[in-house]
């Protein structure tokens, strides 16, 4: 998911957060978003959202599923009616309560959409847990769950950038996103000519809580990085190859490789540094702010 804001969107002028204030998304819905913010540009292009004129219904969210989803949308009144627990009713119901006219739901409703195997593995982790722990205390893979659903964002990357991707943990990101910012891949979103070097890292946003916040991006805008490696070829894959690769091979690793817990994952990623999504990021000074980009923290004993 990549490109790069015009630089005539007041968008890419968007000023940091004040600490005293709430973030709220954009009263209603934004025809704009989607054309000239690319964060957005993978949603964009796999379900035209800039044909739509308003938020759609469960129902018209249901048709957005792949034929292999195990679950359909239906109003927030159907849980609020069995007074039952949000991952309960999904998983005894395989239906996922949506609010009308809420960004939240509405890029949750989306996540359901592009990683179907995925989330319903975490759903059914979360019933496990659950199960053990009740709902008084959440657990500790309860916490990584949740994180990563509201959070999460893939960095997909050839073995050829793993370098890159240490950087990224060690938050180096001069190196990550400035000296190597030609591996990163871009796409015909950007208004920048494509680059000729061999992609080898994209990024893809997972947690819905992340997209509500890109409505009107700020400047902390920060994710929680879980990477992949992929195959060299993958960055010639269409998008939505990639996305049906991704699914089942998150699906695996969390599964099988508790992929969630390792301690290198999971890592604080400043959103707005990420290449070709924001336009200020194309000077090497923006990623000066230390207030944003970070140093890792040294412990000392």
């Amino acid at each position: 998911m990549s490109g790069d804001i015009s630089t005539t969107n007041p968008r890419a002028k968007a000023l940091p957060l004040d600490k005293t204030q709430r973030f709220s998304p954009p009263l209603c819905w934004d025809s704009l978003l989607w054309l000239q913010n690319p964060i957005f540009a993978d949603l964009t292009q796999l379900f035209q959202l800039q044909n739509l004129t308003d938020f759609p219904s469960p129902e018209m969210l249901t048709e957005l599923l792949p034929d292999a989803a195990a679950v359909t949308f239906v109003d927030t009144v159907l849980l609020e009616q069995a007074g039952c627990y949000y991952e309960e009713f999904i998983f005894k119901r395989r239906q996922v309560p949506t609010r009308l006219h809420n960004w939240h739901d509405f890029f949750g409703a989306l996540i359901w959409c592009l990683f179907p195997k995925t989330k319903t593995l975490l759903n059914q982790l979360h019933m496990a847990e659950i199960s053990e722990y009740g709902l008084k205390e959440r657990s500790k893979l309860r916490n990584k769950l949740t994180l990563f659903d509201e959070c999460g964002v893939l960095v997909l990357y050839h073995k050829s950038a793993e370098d890159v991707i240490a950087a990224l943990r060690q938050h180096q990101w001069q190196y990550a996103f400035v000296e190597q910012r030609a591996l990163w891949q871009s796409n015909t979103f950007s208004p920048l000519p494509a680059t000729t070097t061999q992609a080898a890292l994209s990024a893809m946003i997972f947690g819905h809580a992340n997209y509500e916040m890109a409505t009107r991006p700020f400047i902390g805008l920060t994710g929680k990085m879980l990477a992949i490696e992929v195959s060299e070829n993958y960055f010639q894959w269409s998008l939505r190859q990639r996305i049906d690769f991704i699914d089942t091979a998150l699906e695996q690793q969390i599964a099988n490789n508790d992929i969630l817990q390792q301690h290198h994952q999971l890592t604080p990623l400043p959103l707005l540094g990420i290449p070709h999504w924001y336009a200020a990021n194309q000077a090497p000074e923006f990623y000066q702010d230390v207030s944003y980009f970070r140093p890792k923290r040294t412990i000392t004993t």
